[in-house]
């Protein structure tokens, strides 16, 4: 084995073992402490963001505005992960660049553009997806593309629901409806919408200063980045 997958395995066995965790002492301290700060953020900022949650799902699914390069074919891994690392880092900078502008603009504009916030992170799922060999014309593609960005942004104890779903997900696609029009993209949305972290989604959000926010949309982005690598390394391995 050399020393690029010697890497790759030590990175994924980390991801996996941060996937499976269970939760901490500080863990259940700070996830009482996200419930009550969410008692007190305002309805129409959770409502904002079930909205936003809803339409990301129901485009991502059906693929209504996002495109991507056609999937990369025997291709060395070596040579793979540095083109994934490249769109990585162009959307990090993308994201940093969205967050410093509307920093400094308060909630109720950082509130209209979480939409776009979302969809620049997704079409970087996309484009990664596609540098991993995968077809997104394929909507149960598109869908592993959504469990990607909601282990990342899920809490914990449903994080551990979820990756065996991921880390399986050959077996459990083949039950997936063959017709996108018989899948219930709502009944999804609203299962999993319901245990995405909050406290996380609102740092996606650069509300709280043009630094702050451009710091935290490049760290988010990069999470995001880093979970999608190890999904997709999870998957080739088990070819």
């Amino acid at each position: 084995m050399d020393a690029y997958s010697q890497q790759v395995n030590k990175e994924l066995a980390a991801w996996q073992k941060a996937m499976e965790r269970g939760i901490s002492f500080s863990g259940r301290l700070t996830r009482g402490l996200q419930r009550k700060i969410n008692r007190v953020i305002p309805e129409k900022v959770h409502a904002a963001l079930t909205a936003a949650v809803k339409q990301t799902t129901r485009a991502v699914i059906s693929g209504a505005g996002f495109t991507s390069t056609s999937p990369l074919f025997e291709e060395d891994l070596v040579v793979r992960e540095s083109k994934v690392r490249e769109r990585i880092n162009f959307y990090k900078t993308t994201a940093a660049t969205e967050g410093a502008l509307t920093g400094a603009a308060g909630i109720l504009l950082g509130l209209a553009d979480f939409p776009l916030f979302l969809t620049i992170k997704m079409k970087m799922l996309f484009d990664i997806a596609a540098l991993y060999g995968r077809n997104v014309d394929d909507y149960k593609e598109r869908l592993f593309i959504l469990h990607i960005f909601f282990i990342t942004f899920s809490t914990q104890d449903f994080r551990n629901k979820l990756y065996p779903i991921i880390a399986d997900w050959e077996n459990y696609s083949r039950e997936l409806p063959e017709d996108i029009h018989a899948f219930d993209w709502r009944n999804f949305q609203q299962q999993y919408r319901d245990y995405l972290d909050l406290a996380k989604l609102l740092q996606l959000m650069p509300v709280i200063g043009a630094a702050v926010g451009a710091y935290v949309n490049h760290r988010l982005t990069n999470k995001l980045g880093q979970s999608a690598m190890n999904a997709y390394r999870l998957r080739l391995m088990k070819q």
